[in-house]
C-alpha cells in the first residue's frame, strides 16, 4: 500500500516582484490556471489534479536542480502552444505525436516550452484509443 496519493504541488521561488508578477501572469492568464489561495508572499494555482505554488521571497537566481521538467495534462497541446507563443515564450519542442514504447503502447501528443523562470514545461495530451501518425 502506497503512503502517497499524488503530487500536491510544484513550488517555485521568484527573486523579484517583477519576476513574481510575470510568473503569475504566465500560469494564471496565459495557461488559464485558476487561483486557489493567495497570501502576502505567495499564491497557489489549481491545475485540477495538482497545484503550482509561486513564492515572491527568493533571494537570488535559482540554479538548475535535479527535476528535468514538469508536465501539465491538457486536452489540446496545440492551443496551449499557440497561447504560449502569442505571449512571447519559447517553445523548444513543437507539438508532435509520440508513442511511448511501453506495454501496451501509449500514444500521446506533446510539446515543451519554457516558463518565465526558465522552467521547462511539458504539455501532455493523452491520445489513448487512437493511433498517432
Amino acid at each position: 500500500m502506497s503512503l502517497i496519493k499524488g503530487i500536491h504541488h510544484v513550488s517555485m521561488k521568484c527573486s523579484s516582484t517583477e519576476e513574481y508578477e510575470k510568473t503569475i501572469d504566465f500560469y494564471k492568464n496565459i495557461l488559464g490556471i485558476p487561483v486557489v489561495r493567495e497570501w502576502q508572499a505567495g499564491i497557489m494555482l489549481d491545475t485540477g489534479n495538482g497545484i503550482v505554488e509561486i513564492f515572491n521571497d527568493g533571494d537570488d537566481a535559482p540554479g538548475k536542480g535535479v527535476i528535468r521538467h514538469f508536465a501539465f495534462a491538457t486536452d489540446d497541446v496545440d492551443a496551449c502552444v499557440e497561447a504560449v507563443k502569442a505571449a512571447g515564450y519559447e517553445v523548444f519542442i513543437e507539438p508532435k505525436d509520440i508513442e511511448i514504447a511501453s506495454t501496451p503502447v501509449f500514444p500521446a501528443r506533446i510539446a515543451f516550452c519554457k516558463g518565465p523562470l526558465g522552467e521547462e514545461i511539458e504539455l501532455f495530451e493523452e491520445v489513448a484509443g487512437r493511433t498517432v501518425s
